[in-house]
């Protein structure tokens, strides 16, 4: 890296750290003004719908930034559908902002042509929870970067977690329950049932359908059905954060108690916690999201301030289980997690 751009990282670094701790308004507070990121504008799609488990984090995350950051943040909220989010991608662009954030399910395809446009019209783009590597790796150097879980990996660490908690065994029956159908979003999923399978367990793999993303209630009946086809069932996953959240549920209905069947999933919605407690959830795979909403807004100012280039981070911290939400349940109820 050239000096230049070695002095500007370590000023930008600076002024992030110093601004992400202004959260709290003091006498000694800098006027909105002079905050790192004044005037800029950035469309963000924050995923599901406003305060659900799997998106508010992310939503609490990225109103901090801008908050810090001097930014105006407009939220764009999907209910997870792909279709949305592109068409979310035409309105952010015909508004002309400074930066916008887009979730990564439609594909690489589908938003080539759309980013290409907005890269010509100076608009920073960057994304999080699913990664578009194909963008990431053309337009890098304008600051088109990743917050959120290396997704295949993610899966797989899910799935050795079950096996160590669970004491899974070669032969075992698991259900997979997962978005397979979704390309890159659906490596999550992939990453878990490649996991299950590596250590010998007959796998199931149940694609979650587009009905089920929206309204993920509808997972309980599914899942019911499935279970009392195959009474010996041993152990259920997914990736998708709120289908997760109704596994209790299902397992309530189906007549299983607390531990019977090893149960990981993804994120940390107030049914899962409740579930994680009541052991019907065993595991559970902790993307931080926070920083999914968080390290995005950074990025659009970073990039816009001084010309860096793209972060690519892993915000996924590992697995949690009961005494570990019990440990960080403060921070849980601060929307941190």
């Amino acid at each position: 890296m050239k000096p230049l751009k070695t002095a500007l990282a370590t000023t930008a670094l600076m002024a992030l750290a110093t601004t992400a701790l202004a959260t709290v308004p003091t006498a000694h507070a800098a006027p909105a003004s002079d905050k790192l990121g004044a005037g800029l504008t950035m469309y963000f799609q924050m995923g599901g719908s406003p305060g659900d488990g799997s998106t508010l984090p992310r939503e609490i995350g990225a109103k901090a930034a801008a908050k810090a950051f001097g930014v105006k943040l407009i939220e764009q909220y999907s209910n997870w559908q792909p279709e949305t989010m592109i068409t979310q991608f035409r309105q952010a662009l015909a508004a002309s902002p400074d930066c916008i954030e887009i979730m990564g399910h439609p594909g690489n395809r589908a938003f080539m042509p759309l980013v290409a446009q907005a890269e010509k019209q100076g608009i920073v783009v960057t994304a999080g929870n699913v990664p578009l590597p194909k963008l990431e790796a053309l337009y890098r150097a304008n600051g088109f970067g990743y917050a959120g879980t290396y997704l295949f990996k993610g899966g797989e660490t899910t799935a050795e977690a079950m096996i160590k908690a669970g004491h899974l065994k070669k032969g075992d029956v698991a259900l997979e329950y997962g978005v397979f159908a979704e390309g890159i979003r659906g490596l999550s999923d992939k990453g878990l049932a490649h996991g299950l399978k590596k250590a010998g367990l007959k796998v199931y793999e149940l694609n979650i359908s587009n009905k089920v993303n929206a309204d993920p209630a509808l997972a309980v009946p599914i899942m019911v059905a499935f279970i009392e086809r195959h009474p010996d069932i041993k152990a259920i996953g997914t990736q998708q954060g709120l289908v997760t959240s109704f596994i209790p549920q299902a397992l309530k209905e189906a007549g299983k108690k607390p531990g019977q069947i090893t149960v990981g999933g993804i994120d940390l919605a107030p049914a899962t916690i409740a579930g994680l407690k009541s052991h019907y959830i065993t595991v559970t795979l902790n993307q931080q999201l926070y920083l999914q909403g968080f390290l995005p807004v950074a990025q659009c100012v970073l990039t816009k301030k001084f010309g860096l280039e793209g972060m690519n981070t892993n915000t996924a911290a590992g697995t949690d289980d009961a005494a570990m939400v019990s440990k960080i349940l403060p921070l849980i109820k601060q929307g941190v997690y």
